[in-house]
């Protein structure tokens, strides 16, 4: 059973959310908050496996509450999904920065929410290649080139590997790439979000593009 913690100060769109959710039998929704300062109690009472939250609370927002859950290790097996009425927007790149592990869109369809929060649960980023391109590619393109900081931690291997995340490809897609065993692309990409202090794959998208390993395709 899937435990999900659901965060919007709307009481309507939490009921439209929890009423989707808890018709599947796999998905039992543990409690609602409407505003960071109680996800962030209610997370600690409940552990979800799941927390979707919204970007612009009052009290406190979404993306600190991301930051301050990612930040507890008694939250450490909480997976943010960040949700949002725009898509790509500086606030979802912020709340990746923050810890999330991905976001879904409000408006998205049913289907693709319910795979959303099965495939955050797992733990695996909420990041298709499209959203990379679009959402992280176009605002980093948009800000000043960075400096390639912390970049001497990993090695070559590792580099690469980040750089193939950064694609948004899977282990087993990186794994073909690379003429390598799944389980070695996952020990690699592993020891690289160690090395780097990514809390999960969403992470070490971010820090490959910030620090330069990865830059935006335009096209």
């Amino acid at each position: 059973m899937i435990r999900v913690l659901l965060v919007d100060d709307q009481a309507l769109i939490r009921g439209g959310f929890r009423a989707l959710l808890e018709a599947e039998d796999d998905i039992e929704v543990v409690a609602e908050a409407a505003n960071g300062e109680q996800a962030i109690a209610l997370a600690l009472e409940h552990l979800p496996d799941v927390a979707l939250v919204d970007v612009q609370m009052p009290v406190m927002d979404g993306i600190e509450a991301t930051r301050r859950i990612a930040a507890d290790e008694r939250l450490s097996e909480v997976h943010v999904v960040i949700l949002t009425n725009y898509g790509l927007d500086e606030y979802v790149f912020n709340a990746l920065r923050a810890g999330a592990g991905g976001f879904l869109v409000k408006d998205t369809e049913p289907a693709d929410l319910l795979q959303g929060v099965r495939v955050a649960a797992r733990g695996d980023a909420l990041l298709s290649p499209a959203i990379t391109r679009r959402l992280i590619g176009e605002y980093v393109a948009r800000r000043p080139a960075p400096e390639p900081e912390g970049l001497d931690v990993l090695t070559n291997r590792e580099r690469e590997v980040t750089a193939l995340v950064a694609r948004g490809m899977s282990n087993d897609e990186i794994a073909a790439h690379m003429v390598i065993s799944p389980t070695t692309a996952k020990t690699h990409v592993s020891r690289a979000m160690t090395k780097l202090g990514a809390r999960d794959r969403a992470q070490l998208v971010v820090f490959a593009y910030e620090s330069g390993l990865v830059t935006p395709r335009r096209n």
